[in-house]
């Protein structure tokens, strides 16, 4: 190569250079410059939802029992366990299965007096209490009636759930299906689209679980005595499928 060539060469790569340098700056384009090219997606996809309302079929029942000043720990456990006694022999008597029947949190603490710049105990303080499985609904008012007469002071609370939310899950998956294709067809029209089998689907918000439904309540001893029983309701609850469809595009 000549000399006159080999500088026209250079010249000719330099003009490139500072060409390319001044349409970058002139035009604020970021470098190094990546070129990619999307493909059309070929799927559609559908989210629907599907829910089954349903009567609760087991009830939580958390009652409790308190004793208190009472002159030594043994006279405590005493009244606790006197009380707790009771009232299983009183729920066995509706029909409640023993092992329907836990006693949670049995403790007895000393009541403590702040007396000549020392502390010294004033009689001890106890509570236990129990949790019960209400397989039929129809007895909660009757379990807590006689849980109180049997003396328990605290009604620390009420809940109600579905024992087996399986058994209507699917019903409500059939129903979120349903939904889906329903609302594909629509939006199919509405893009002028026709739509091929289904390539997948995806279920979500479906942990097994249901929330239970839950009431409050402290009542005093004594409850039940004369006064009927007390008019609970289970309501219902929902139990929710929501899926996804994923469509071929055709």
């Amino acid at each position: 190569m000549d000399k006159e060539k080999f500088n026209g060469s250079i010249l000719f790569g330099v003009i490139i250079v500072v060409a390319a340098l001044w349409f970058v700056k002139t035009f604020n384009i970021a470098y190094p410059i990546t070129i990619t090219t999307a493909s059309q997606s070929t799927e559609l996809s559908v989210v629907g939802e599907g829910k089954v309302d349903v009567v609760p079929d087991v009830a939580y029942i958390n009652v409790g029992i308190t004793v208190n000043n009472k002159t030594s720990v043994n006279e405590a456990r005493s009244g606790i366990d006197s009380v707790n006694n009771k009232i299983i022999e009183s729920l066995k008597n509706l029909g409640i299965d023993k092992k329907d029947i836990k006693t949670n949190n049995y403790s007895v603490n000393p009541n403590y007096v702040y007396e000549n710049n020392e502390n010294r105990i004033n009689g001890y303080n106890g509570n236990a209490y129990l949790s019960i499985k209400v397989t039929k609904i129809d007895l909660v008012s009757q379990v807590i009636e006689a849980a109180s007469a049997a003396g328990a002071n605290e009604i620390q609370g009420t809940s109600f759930a579905v024992d087996k939310p399986e058994n209507y899950r699917e019903e409500a998956r059939n129903k979120a299906i349903a939904n889906a294709k329903e609302q594909a067809g629509k939006l199919a029209k509405s893009l002028g689209i026709k739509l091929g089998k289904i390539t997948n689907i995806v279920e979500s918000n479906n942990n097994g679980t249901v929330a239970p439904m839950y009431d409050r309540a402290v009542m005093s001893s004594g409850f039940g005595g004369g006064g009927g029983s007390p008019s609970i309701e289970p309501g219902s609850q929902t139990i929710t499928s929501v899926v996804t469809l994923y469509f071929e595009k055709r």
